[in-house]
């Protein structure tokens, strides 16, 4: 659908399967045919913006209703976006060509921080005006949703709404609204006071919000109605909650290039680090049933032969078992592989190995997050070194030579003990690897431990402790290394100046507003890709805006402050949050929500493993 001046840049561009639309199962109506036009933003490029789950998921889903047509638009890379900015083509979406800028909703998905320069250069690219005060209409309305959306204060200035929590049933509402107000000729401040009535529903323009002479939040004031607090949406019946039964085919290779069926949603173990497991909660699972036809039905109509069960701990399925058997009696004759991300280190069992053998076999990837038990009893993560034995030994026996160990450091309380700790654990790994009889033959053994930089994030019980300084994580990265003894160990990690800037923006306020609009201008973009991102330039962007990064990175804040998301609520008490705090630093770790509850606060959903298993406590 892309028109003829679209098509004479491709020529100068790479990968131009990523610009021209029209691949199998997309969706193509015509716009003088529907009432409200979605454009539906990932703010990165075609092959990750196409991996992701949730995009599948509404896209299609919009797309079922007659009346909306929902298009996909992705961030162009460099070249192409110099091919558009120099022959004056704005920022178009793939089904139509159309710019965006002639659409009602431009809607963005929030899934990590380092997107939200990437954001404004979009709107830029398009044409549309960045702030929502210098759109007036109520046409072009910039709305988005997705786990960022928890502390939406550092983009406030940008949107105009915000989905907080899940959106199969929330964006439709907002847009039949929409719909109407549009058909009324309502005004865009009209319809904003309208839509923040419904629940999930966040108009940052209807908050007022004071400060501190210290530059901590002093209050958040609701005006015109709005709600106090914002109450997340959640889908408690996963079996009934829209799944598409096909999905756009890309004509590229993409970063998860197989069919991708979600098997639960939130997670029943509690690490304290964790922010999706507190977000996503309460813990839901689809039934067999479901997911068999989803998976078959998927495979039918894209063609893929491999299949991801996608979760936030696939091997937490309470039928796990029975949903590989029940795949199994088609996949093997289609020959369709089997993936299980997510796997938890203390339930690999050599009867799920067995069922996941006809997998194509890549490495293995498990996490135990800290090299210590001590540590890992801080951030509640249940799982021991002898479950980790146990589990790699299994997955020798079974033919695995490839383990990738998924670690953190700069974690609260932790030690260099603890760092050495890793690489004494991928050690051990190694050592068990040469002493099991059962190992593949004439085989080497690989142990990749892989460590990120701990950052704190909003609804969690870390959410108030100081991320580590940038030299102190350079340190342990160093000493990590250090403490490697063997080839068969390879060590690598995260750079900490982008765990430094995720941790300002994930808990920033309104005042990063403006020193996003300053590095926009200063032409930063693509922050998420190391080649582009620049430091420097991002703090002599805070030097000038006159914010110091490190209020919101390195300070410890205290159990009374007013944190700038505590007008959102997903659910989970604050004082279960401190209580788990606490906890940490006395080493005490909170059994899971199967073994007990501990009365988090998502019980008020009525849904879930919060009360199909525990009435008597609603």
């Amino acid at each position: 659908m892309i028109n003829k001046r679209i098509e004479k840049l491709l020529a100068n561009v790479q990968k131009p399967g990523r610009y021209v639309g029209g691949e199998l199962n997309c969706v193509i109506k015509h716009a003088e045919e529907v009432d409200v036009r979605f454009a539906f933003c990932f703010p990165d490029i075609y092959e990750v913006g196409m991996s992701h789950l949730g995009l599948k998921i509404l896209y299609s889903q919009l797309n079922t209703v007659p009346y909306i047509w929902c298009e996909r638009v992705f961030a162009p890379w460099l070249d192409m976006e110099e091919e558009m900015r120099k022959n004056a083509v704005p920022l178009y979406a793939l089904e139509s060509g159309d710019s965006i800028s002639d659409f009602d909703m431009i809607g963005f998905t929030l899934q990590y921080e380092l997107s939200y320069t990437n954001i404004l250069n979009m709107l830029d690219l398009a044409g549309i005006p960045l702030k929502s005060r210098d759109r007036h209409s109520l046409s072009q309305l910039v709305v988005a949703g997705g786990p960022c959306a928890c502390n939406p204060e550092p983009l406030a200035d940008f949107f105009d709404l915000f989905f907080i929590g899940e959106g199969e049933e929330v964006d439709l509402e907002v847009i039949e609204l929409y719909r109407e107000c549009k058909k009324q000729n309502r005004s865009k401040e009209e319809f904003l006071i309208a839509a923040a009535q419904i629940q999930g529903v966040y108009v940052p323009s209807l908050y007022e919000i004071s400060y501190n002479e210290d530059h901590t939040v002093k209050a958040i004031v609701p005006k015109h109605g709005a709600p106090m607090p914002v109450k997340k949406r959640v889908m408690m019946d996963l079996d009934k909650s829209y799944f598409p039964d096909k999905f756009v085919v890309p004509y590229i290779e993409i970063v998860h290039d197989r069919t991708v069926a979600e098997v639960l949603r939130g997670c029943i173990r509690g690490c304290r680090f964790c922010q999706a497991g507190f977000l996503y909660r309460p813990f839901r699972e689809k039934s067999v049933d479901v997911i068999d036809k989803q998976c078959h039905d998927l495979c039918d109509n894209t063609g893929y032969d491999e299949i991801s069960l996608s979760s936030l701990s696939t091997s937490d399925h309470s039928e796990l078992n029975e949903l590989i058997d029940r795949l199994h009696t088609w996949t093997e004759t289609e020959n369709t592989g089997i993936s299980l991300p997510s796997l938890r280190v203390d339930n690999f069992s050599t009867e799920l190995m067995s069922k996941i053998k006809s997998v194509r076999r890549s490495g293995l990837t498990f996490a135990p997050e800290a090299g210590t038990q001590r540590l890992r009893n801080v951030i509640n993560k249940n799982v021991t070194e002898e479950d980790l034995m146990k589990t790699v030994n299994t997955a020798f026996k079974g033919g695995w030579t490839t383990i990738k160990l998924y670690f953190m450091i700069g974690l609260p309380t932790e030690t260099m003990a603890d760092i050495a700790g890793i690489a004494e654990l991928g050690q051990k790994v190694v050592d068990a690897y040469y002493d099991n009889p059962d190992k593949p033959k004439g085989k080497s053994v690989k142990v990749t431990v892989s460590a990120s930089s701990f950052v704190p994030k909003p609804f969690t019980p870390f959410q108030w402790e100081p991320q580590d300084t940038m030299e102190a994580l350079r340190k342990k990265q160093r000493h990590l290394v250090a403490s490697v003894r063997t080839r068969k160990v390879e060590p690598n990690w995260h750079e900490a100046d982008t765990s430094f800037m995720e941790a300002v923006f994930a808990r920033g306020d309104r005042r990063l507003c403006d020193v996003l609009l300053e590095a926009h201008e200063s032409g930063c973009k693509m922050d998420g890709w190391q080649d582009f991102f620049s430091f420097s330039k991002w703090m002599e962007i805070f030097q000038k805006c006159g914010i110091d990064p490190a209020f919101y990175a390195n300070r410890r804040r205290s159990f009374d402050e007013v944190l700038p998301w505590d007008h959102i609520d997903y659910g989970i008490k604050k004082s279960f949050l401190i209580d788990e705090c606490k906890k940490a630093y006395a080493d005490t770790t909170t059994p899971n929500c199967r073994e007990q509850c501990s009365s988090c606060g998502a019980a008020c959903f009525k849904g879930g493993i919060c009360y199909k298993e525990r009435q008597s406590m609603v």
